[in-house]
């Protein structure tokens, strides 16, 4: 089972920016798709951005799309997400996510992913 660990949340002011990571333990990470989901309380997951394997095809939500920015680097088994120009709407437990499957697709869902971190809190005040 792949473990993977998130890091880099916190409590900053709106308009700052925030770099999360993921981390994996797994040995099959350069050939693994990945995700950020995020989820408020009361609310399912929600996509937040996809990258392929290798960090060429990537596809992000509506509400982050222009602020956020989904990477990887294969050799130290981590994927980032640069969060800028944050918006308190943007609050929320962030989780990265791993399947193995090389490609992404639009719309991708919850269920497309099979491995999942525990989640870091990132809070945006106004």
């Amino acid at each position: 089972q792949v473990q993977l660990v998130e890091s880099g949340g916190g409590l900053v002011q709106a308009g700052d920016s925030l770099r999360l990571s993921c981390t994996s333990s797994g040995s099959t990470f350069s050939s693994d798709s990945m995700a950020w989901f995020r989820r408020v309380p009361g609310k399912g997951r929600e996509i937040v951005a996809v990258i392929n394997w290798s960090g060429g095809t990537t596809y992000y939500a509506d509400s982050v799309k222009g602020r956020f920015t989904i990477s990887r680097d294969n050799a130290k088994n981590t994927m980032y997400l640069q969060m800028d120009s944050l918006k308190p709407e943007d609050t929320a437990v962030y989780y990265c996510a791993a399947r193995k499957i090389l490609w992404v697709v639009r719309n991708m869902t919850e269920s497309d992913f099979s491995s999942w971190g525990q989640g870091t809190q990132v809070t945006v005040a106004s």
